[in-house]
């Protein structure tokens, strides 16, 4: 059973299809492209294949969850909303802008990893000036109407899919010793044990690193911020989930054992994609532009996304009285123009590699959003758990719901505990503590303001049981 459908000036006008390539899209950008690099570099090989492990698990075990409040609340840019209800208004109005936060820096992050990639052809002009071009690009696109935003998404998705399809063959080949472009025979598993052991940096260099992988699996949250433009959510959002989590677990997991299988421990790092890397390596370095372009194009796809769930966020909370109302109005063909431009705001921080060298931008761009969307999944898992027992408080029956997560209360329960020790393992990686020193005080602030604003009990949800209605 859902929800009536809220935010009714947007269009229900996507679908399955769509809902898949948007969550691809806003997970598999920067984060496996470029980051990847970082993560072999401080957790060794098999470090990072175990770290980007956990993130597969961390993002099923919170999507499980996604998708029992989505289909109770097919609301557009719908977390916040979950957290109002079940935890308490302060809590839903800090979520959504944590996770405005969260989407607005990483546009920043891969308008930078862009400028970053395109200095390979045109190393004289700086990386803003590339910033600005795809920012205008990607505008252009979110402004038209939420069906070519799907469209152009789903095609600029299959083109990074194949584009990770590609690595994992040819890679895997040349791994096992039938690549026919080069004498040197099986690659092998030699990699994986370096001068330090198979876990150079220990336990702890996983650790740190988890941040950053958890901020590569950001996106497949997308699927509940689209909510409410999608056909049948009860049917839809549950079956795009599973299909986005299970592609997502192969390509991640795939890519990056190949990525460190091949690519030796000590070149991995900032300097370039590992993907053009791992061409140059199996004999095929003519592809290395071509794998370039790829890239750019998965970037474009992920920020694609990013300005996408920043602008309906934005819609969401002046719809509920949270931002000012004028965030709400939308154009002829549904799209909330004045939040479109607000939130491409958020972007002009990778104006900042002018003065600021592009990799430690990067990295600390990477960080902070990577803490924006693990205390935004700590809300989806702490709003499950709080829905959950209030409905069934009320005498409503789990077997009632259009779909519910599975081995309640533990899925939600192990999200919390893997996201919570994430945020303390990343105070001890100094490139990535800003993360703490600017996420701690945003939430803080978004919390403070709330409750001075609206006084006492602006902590706990509405005293009003939660049922799911038809």
């Amino acid at each position: 059973m859902t929800a009536p459908p809220e935010n009714s000036s947007l269009q229900r006008t996507m679908s399955s299809r769509h809902l898949v390539m948007i969550a691809l899209g806003g997970v598999i950008g920067s984060g496996l492209f470029v980051s990847s690099g970082y993560t072999i570099d401080h957790a060794g090989p098999l470090g990072a294949v175990i770290a980007y492990g956990i993130g597969a698990l961390v993002a099923w075990l919170v999507m499980t969850c996604l998708g029992e409040l989505a289909v109770v609340y097919p609301v557009s840019g719908g977390f916040h909303v979950y957290a109002t209800r079940n935890l308490g208004p302060a809590w839903g109005f800090t979520t959504a802008w944590l996770y405005w936060l969260c989407w607005a820096v990483a546009l920043g992050s891969e308008f930078t990893a862009i400028g970053i990639l395109m200095q390979r052809w045109f190393p004289d002009i700086p990386v803003w000036v590339w910033c600005v071009v795809f920012a205008i690009v990607l505008f252009t696109l979110n402004a038209i109407s939420s069906r070519v935003f799907g469209e152009s998404e789903f095609w600029l998705s299959l083109i990074k899919v194949i584009a990770v399809v590609a690595l994992i063959v040819v890679g895997a080949a040349s791994i096992v010793g039938i690549n026919p472009l080069t004498d040197d025979g099986a690659l092998g598993l030699g990699n994986f044990d370096t001068p330090d052991g198979l876990l150079p940096t220990g336990i702890g260099g996983i650790l740190i690193t988890t941040l950053a992988v958890f901020y590569a699996f950001s996106g497949t949250e997308l699927i509940g911020v689209a909510a409410g433009e999608t056909k049948d959510p009860e049917k839809t959002i549950p079956r795009a989930i599973r299909t986005a989590v299970l592609r997502l677990t192969v390509f991640f997991i795939g890519a990056i054992a190949v990525i460190a299988t091949i690519i030796p421990y000590s070149r991995a790092g900032l300097d370039e994609s590992p993907f053009v890397t791992v061409f140059d390596v199996v004999g095929l370095p003519s592809m290395g532009d071509v794998m370039n372009f790829v890239i750019i194009t998965a970037l474009l796809s992920a920020g694609n996304s990013g300005l996408f769930s920043c602008t309906r966020m934005l819609h969401s909370l002046a719809s509920e009285g949270q931002a000012p109302k004028a965030l709400a109005r939308t154009t002829g063909r549904g799209i909330p123009m004045l939040a479109l431009c607000v939130s491409m705001l958020g972007g002009l921080a990778s104006l900042l590699s002018s003065v600021v060298a592009p990799g430690s931008l990067f990295i600390a761009l990477v960080s902070v959003a990577g803490f924006a969307v693990v205390a935004v999944w700590i809300a989806i898992a702490a709003s499950q758990i709080a829905f959950r027992r209030r409905f069934t408080a009320a005498g409503g029956r789990v077997a009632d719901l259009a779909y519910h997560s599975p081995l309640f209360p533990w899925v939600p329960g192990a999200a919390l505990v893997l996201l919570v020790i994430s945020l303390i393992g990343v105070g001890f990686d100094p490139s990535q503590r800003a993360s703490l020193y600017f996420g701690v005080p945003f939430t803080v602030a978004c919390l403070a303001y709330y409750r001075w604003r609206h006084g006492p009990g602006v902590f706990r949800p509405a005293t009003i049981a939660t049922t799911a209605t038809t």
